[in-house]
């Protein structure tokens, strides 16, 4: 499950926060943090893995207290390094060269003494992928459990399981508090969801497994309409 933080001061004030320090939670982002607890209420989540920044580490908090969890940081999921345009204002970002590439050429797109999004899609979908294999292994089935991080870095892994170019990335959305769900599988990603905000979340959990330990692979995407080969 990939959990945007929730909404931040940065996000009320239109500047690119990046990795400046002291950015958490607005009034509502707290909101939305403690309503995640209600939406997972009936998913069976076996780890809470978040990036190092102070907002993802806020926004799950709540459920991790509720479920009893110890939050497992990982960098490879902290926000892009947008170098010189960290804190600026949007809107005069918005006349920078740079900025169309960003949008249309992601691919190609280094910001100013900070990362390039390839960079942050290599890193955060080797993290991803890393960590959930990691807990099939351990539990010897499919599991389920949250990678809370920030928009692009979502949005990043998203284009990669959908096996889209990341020069498409920006035509995905990752709202605040949004929650996008993947499955991985031996031979490849399954989408289940995208930018979801609403309150039922149970169709998730993850199927009884078959017995012999094995990820298997399914034939189409809908929880509950999944064929077992």
């Amino acid at each position: 499950m990939l959990l945007r933080h929730g909404r931040s001061t940065s996000n009320t004030a239109h500047t690119l926060a990046g990795r400046s320090p002291g950015v958490e939670l607005d009034d509502r982002g707290r909101e939305q943090a403690q309503a995640i607890v209600a939406r997972l209420a009936d998913v069976v989540i076996e780890e809470i893995v978040h990036s190092p920044l102070l907002r993802c580490e806020q926004t799950v908090e709540p459920l991790a207290r509720a479920r009893g969890l110890t939050p497992v940081v990982e960098h490879r999921l902290v926000e892009v390094d947008y170098g010189e345009w960290t804190g600026r204002e949007l809107k005069v970002l918005l006349e920078e060269p740079l900025w169309k590439i960003v949008q249309q050429h992601a691919s190609a797109a280094v910001f100013p003494g900070g990362e390039g999004l390839a960079q942050v899609q290599a890193r955060a979908v080797a993290a991803v992928r890393e960590h959930d294999a990691r807990l099939a292994e351990l539990h010897g089935r499919d599991v389920v459990w949250v990678a809370c991080s920030h928009g692009d870095v979502i949005k990043s892994v998203l284009a990669d399981a959908l096996g889209a170019h990341l020069d498409g990335f920006q035509r995905i959305v990752a709202e605040p508090a949004s929650i996008s769900v993947v499955r991985y599988t031996s031979t490849r990603p399954y989408v289940l969801k995208m930018n979801d905000t609403g309150a039922d979340l149970s169709g998730v959990n993850v199927p009884p497994a078959s017995g012999d330990g094995a990820r298997a692979e399914v034939s189409g995407s809908v929880p509950g309409g999944e064929v077992r080969l």
